[in-house]
């Protein structure tokens, strides 16, 4: 019988799609990927390491992990991704009950290293180090010193795994569904005072584009209609392949596959964001006009702390031309409150600017200083109540704002990817789906009316009609 492997995914699509190579790989070895972890072997968690809470989310999934070592026919419990890259061995020390704690490097001999474990070996646990440190500084010296290390320097996201056998392996979906993350790049290189992603994703590396048109083309292959390009700073994508105009060409060879509807763009660095990569995201074909801009916080004195830059005038500004250029465009972004030395002034400029933007759709996270980052060192640490009433004022405002501006599109014409097919509502010709302004998962729905005989993966045209929060209702046209 073959060994049976539960893989969990946690945190980002950047997480996700690594998931996805990890399971190409253990598919090609001859194990097999099952969806309830009673039926498993083996446990593998994709961890988070991103703030607190994501950390504590992680932990207690392994934890859960373990209790079927105890109920199940588990054998092994096997923590990766993030937050194992991060703090390796130390992560091991605390966690017993998992088997191995493995970082990215390992990725390539996933399948030889569960094999040791399951016979009984032990696998050495990750020895942490700042990433960033493994390719050389100039940006366009990276991708010839990452193809000299490809062997012994693992980075998820640039897969060129091949089996003995057969063609390249890219990865093994493990949802369905007519939508997909692709990524187009790793790594970061800004130096935000509250992010330590840096020091344990490394030095921003683009994959060529050849790659990523050969991977939407296999998705498209695989039922999807929709591709999201993420990376951890999309703004950046090109920098080091030496390519001008590098994202906007990327989406114009991307537009001219087959069978793909929709590309959007994630994560849009407001410093560095070009007015060709505008005008590209607004006008070339099958882009979702979708601006996912990553504002952190409007006070110019907090963005300066936080290694950021910008203030509400520049930021309003930059959400003028998109809607200048998209009228019916989809904006979100996220706000951090509570950074050190943020006072009641610049959590009213935030709120100002809030209403004044109208954005789409905007998520606010609580300010937790992190191990290794300058804001965990920064005087001015704010108390965590205080904190805490910051942030449900912002979320009320946020929620308010939010709220209108999905009910100011009542009358709006909009095309919506059918994606979720309820029995009885299908029968009466109702399905539930996206329109181009909303991003997957954290962006609300569109529940479409009038629909005759409605198929997942459907693009079909409707008029909205109603909103309940940030969620649509629409008319078929």
């Amino acid at each position: 019988m073959t060994t049976a492997v539960h893989l969990v995914s946690l945190g980002c699509s950047r997480n996700d799609v690594d998931s996805e190579e990890l399971a190409a790989r253990l598919d090609a070895e001859g194990f097999r990927l099952v969806d309830d972890p009673d039926q498993a072997d083996v446990i593998m968690v994709n961890t988070c390491g991103f703030i607190e809470q994501a950390k504590k989310d992680s932990i207690d999934t392994i934890l859960e992990a373990a209790d079927h070592k105890e109920s199940g026919r588990t054998r092994a419990v096997v923590a990766v991704g993030c937050m194992a890259e991060r703090y390796g061995t130390e992560l091991a020390q605390a966690l017993p009950e998992a088997d191995a704690v493995l970082g990215f490097d390992s990725y390539p001999q996933i399948a030889g290293k569960l094999r040791t474990i399951l016979a009984g070996g032990r696998i050495a646990s990750h020895e942490p180090q700042d990433r960033r440190t493994l390719l050389p500084l100039t940006p366009v010296a990276r991708q010839a010193a990452a193809r000299d290390l490809r062997a012994p320097l693992a980075v998820p996201g640039h897969s060129d795994y091949r089996p003995l056998s057969g063609p390249p392996v890219l990865r093994r979906r493990l949802h369905g569904g007519p939508f997909a993350p692709l990524k187009i790049a790793s790594g970061c290189d800004r130096r935000c005072a509250f992010c330590a992603i840096p020091s344990f994703r490394g030095a921003y590396l683009s994959r060529p584009a050849d790659e990523i048109v050969t991977e939407a083309q296999w998705l498209v292959g695989e039922g999807v209609k929709e591709i999201m390009l993420v990376s951890e700073n999309s703004s950046s994508y090109g920098k080091d392949l030496g390519a001008p105009r590098a994202l906007s060409g990327l989406l114009e060879r991307l537009a001219q596959v087959d069978g793909l509807e929709w590309i959007r763009v994630s994560y849009l660095q407001p410093a560095e964001i070009t007015p060709d990569m505008l005008e590209a995201i607004a006008s070339v074909p099958k882009v979702a006009p979708y601006f996912d801009l990553s504002f952190q916080h409007a006070s110019a004195p907090v963005l300066r702390r936080m290694r950021r830059f910008g203030d509400p005038e520049q930021f309003v500004e930059l959400i003028s031309r998109v809607r200048a250029l998209a009228p019916a465009a989809g904006i979100r972004s996220n706000f951090i409150v509570g950074f050190p030395g943020e006072t009641p002034e610049d959590v009213q400029i935030l709120a100002d600017f809030i209403s004044e933007a109208r954005l789409d759709v905007a998520g606010v996270f609580s300010y937790s200083p992190e191990e290794g980052t300058e804001g965990a060192s920064l005087a001015g640490q704010i108390d965590p109540d205080e904190i805490d009433d910051r942030h449900e004022m912002i979320s009320s405002l946020i929620d308010e704002v939010c709220n209108q501006r999905a009910a100011e599109r009542i009358g709006e014409r909009v095309e919506v990817l059918i994606e979720d097919l309820d029995g009885d509502r299908a029968m009466a010709g109702q399905a539930a789906g996206r329109a181009a302004h909303q991003g997957p998962e954290v962006d609300g729905t569109t529940s479409v009316t009038g629909l005759d005989h409605p198929v997942v993966g459907d693009l079909v045209d409707a008029v909205v009609v109603d909103s309940e929060g940030v969620d649509l209702i629409a008319a078929v046209v």
